[in-house]
């Protein structure tokens, strides 16, 4: 599959005209509980060529789109933002942009753009935002999948793993890593929890795919008792940034410099 993307990557290249400066791994592989059918979700950053950008239209606007989005299939998810729009959503503090640079599959990485982008974010760190991001999709999780006397039991990994990050927000005011293991490891200390968690990855891991089953009032406890308390906490939080705007413009320009 590695060699699949690398060629897609090339393909979309020289489709577009564009150059990609980095690509990774997204979703359930890269937090590190794939599914035996999960497929294969590839996110990249790209940027033009300068007259892109030295005209009277917008980007984003009309035909100069600022994503490129593939046809998915089966095996196969892939999507890229534009350089500017990755970092206004850089400015924004925004977590799935955040966990794109923590990936550990990484296939392409070429510039000083990303390592660059890296050095930038204490500048535009905001735990407020990113808390109500992981506590919202835990709630919207729950509310889904997990309320019932029998649950999807493989669903508690799209809950677990979004309240782990908001703790780890908590306990160490920085961006939370995107492994699910990790997460785990450091967040949680109760053993009969974390005992539970650990049977279940295993299981998700060799590929059971986990029918309706029983609720597991131990994990059930733990988030919904969590979900509560993080509400309260998120709301207590007032943190203020600076705008890092002139950062992220002197970042695109340099690295549109590079490129080009």
């Amino acid at each position: 599959m590695n060699e699949i993307i690398q060629q897609k990557l090339m393909e979309i290249e020289k489709k577009h005209e564009v150059k990609i400066l980095y690509a990774v791994e997204s979703g359930s592989r890269a937090w590190g509980f794939p599914s035996k059918d999960s497929d294969w979700d590839v996110r990249f950053i790209y940027i033009h060529p300068p007259e892109w950008y030295l005209s009277i239209d917008p980007q984003g606007i009309g035909a100069k789109r600022d994503v490129i989005e593939e046809p998915i299939n089966d095996l196969l998810d892939i999507s890229g933002w534009e350089i500017t729009k990755a970092l206004r959503l850089f400015r924004k503090n925004n977590p799935p942009l955040l966990e794109w640079l923590r990936s550990e599959i990484v296939y392409y990485q070429k510039y000083a753009f990303v390592e660059n982008m890296r050095s930038l974010e204490s500048e535009v760190f905001y735990p407020n935002s990113m808390l109500y991001h992981y506590l919202n999709m835990a709630k919207n999780n729950y509310r889904e999948y997990l309320r019932g006397s029998e649950v999807k039991i493989k669903k508690y990994f799209y809950v677990l793993r979004p309240i782990l990050a908001c703790k780890w927000i908590e306990k160490y005011n920085e961006t939370p890593p995107i492994g699910f293991h990790e997460l785990l490891e450091d967040i949680v200390t109760e053993s009969e929890l974390k005992n539970e968690v650990n049977q279940l990855l295993r299981r998700k891991l060799a590929g059971d795919e986990f029918d309706m089953e029983p609720r597991i009032d131990v994990i059930n406890n733990f988030v919904e008792h969590e979900m509560d308390r993080l509400e309260e906490y998120a709301k207590s939080l007032n943190v203020t940034v600076k705008d890092p705007t002139d950062s992220l413009d002197g970042l695109f320009r340099d690295t549109l410099q590079e490129v080009y």
